[in-house]
């Protein structure tokens, strides 16, 4: 068994006409729904913002750019019965097909191979029993006019 970590992340928030582009998660421990932007683990030797444009291509099979730091938030929290710490690097980026947005929810795949449908919510579908994750996310949107 390894032991505990500090996780690096890099999340990406892709806005359109006041909703953002999430995946969801069932914590089957708390018996709760949580919301995260799309991205996932900074590699050894990456740099944050190159691991967003890669986790969303594997993720996704798209291109992005206009990638930009809003800001980071530390993460100590709790999922599926076991803890987790993260830094997680919040960034701002635009899709390269414009097409991307007007599409009700895009298919994507885990790591793992797992897959997902990100979907595009707004502000009210994230709540005290649902949350928008990391702790701290909703609140840094909200301050850089990302979500209404």
């Amino acid at each position: 068994m390894s032991s505990p970590r500090i996780r690096p992340l890099a999340l990406c928030i892709f806005h359109h006409r006041g909703k953002i582009l999430v995946n969801s998660f069932y914590d089957v421990v708390k018996e709760q729904t949580l919301f995260r932007p799309i991205g996932g683990g900074i590699e050894f030797g990456e740099r944050s913002s190159d691991a967003i444009i890669r986790e969303v291509q594997e993720e996704l099979g798209l291109s992005i750019s206009d990638v930009r730091l809003i800001g980071t938030l530390e993460s100590i929290f709790h999922y599926a019965g076991k803890p987790g710490h993260e830094i997680v690097q919040v960034y701002d980026a635009t899709f390269d097909d414009p097409q991307v947005y007007e599409r009700p929810w895009l298919q994507g795949h885990e790591s793992d191979g797992a897959p997902f449908r990100a979907l595009w919510c707004n502000a009210s579908s994230f709540t005290e029993t649902s949350p928008l994750v990391p702790e701290g996310l909703f609140d840094l949107l909200k301050k850089a006019s990302l979500l209404e």
